[in-house]
C-alpha cells in the first residue's frame, strides 16, 4: 500500500527546511513514541543503526520500542551538519541511562535521504557511547 502522506518540508530543502527537519526529528525521537517517529519515514525505508539493518515502517516501531526500554530517561539533541537537495547530515548526541543505573552520552553521525513526499526514505547512523557520571549530564 502506498502512503500518500506529504511530511513537510519537502526537498529541495534550503538552509532553513533542513533544520525544520532536524528539529522536528529531535522532538519526534524526544516524545519516545516510537509510532509518532516512524511516521516521519517510508513504509520502506533502509536503516543502519550502529551494526543493524532495519527495513520498513513497523521494524522501526519495533527497534525504538525496544530501545526505549533499555535506555531509560533518554533525552537527544540534534545538530545541522549539511544539505543538499534531498539529503541531510546531522550531528547529535543523547544520555541514556540504563536498568542498573548507569549514565550514557552516545555520539554520532546521520545521514538522510528523503522521497519527493518529505519522507526519510534512508538513513544510515554511526554511534558510539560514553560511560558518564550523573554530574557530567548537559542534557
Amino acid at each position: 500500500m502506498e502512503n500518500k502522506e506529504i511530511k513537510q518540508p519537502v526537498p529541495p530543502f534550503t538552509l532553513e527546511t533542513a533544520k525544520q527537519k532536524i528539529q522536528m526529528a529531535e522532538d519526534a525521537w524526544n516524545s519516545k513514541d516510537p509510532v509518532k517517529v516512524s511516521k516521519a519515514y517510508t513504509v520502506d525505508s533502509e536503516w543502519r543503526n550502529r551494526s543493524q539493518f532495519i527495513n520498513g515502517r513497523q521494524a522501526i516501531q519495533e527497534f525504538l520500542a525496544d530501545k526505549w526500554k533499555h535506555e531509560l530517561n533518554y533525552k537527544l539533541k540534534k545538530e545541522y551538519w549539511a544539505h543538499g537537495d534531498n539529503r541531510i547530515a546531522v550531528r547529535f548526541e543523547y544520555e541514556y541511562q540504563n536498568r542498573q543505573g548507569d549514565w550514557f552520552r552516545a555520539y554520532g553521525n546521520e545521514n538522510w535521504e528523503f522521497d519527493g513526499k518529505g519522507l526519510m526514505k534512508k538513513r544510515f547512523a554511526s554511534i558510539n557511547d560514553v560511560p558518564i557520571t550523573e554530574e557530567e549530564r548537559r542534557l
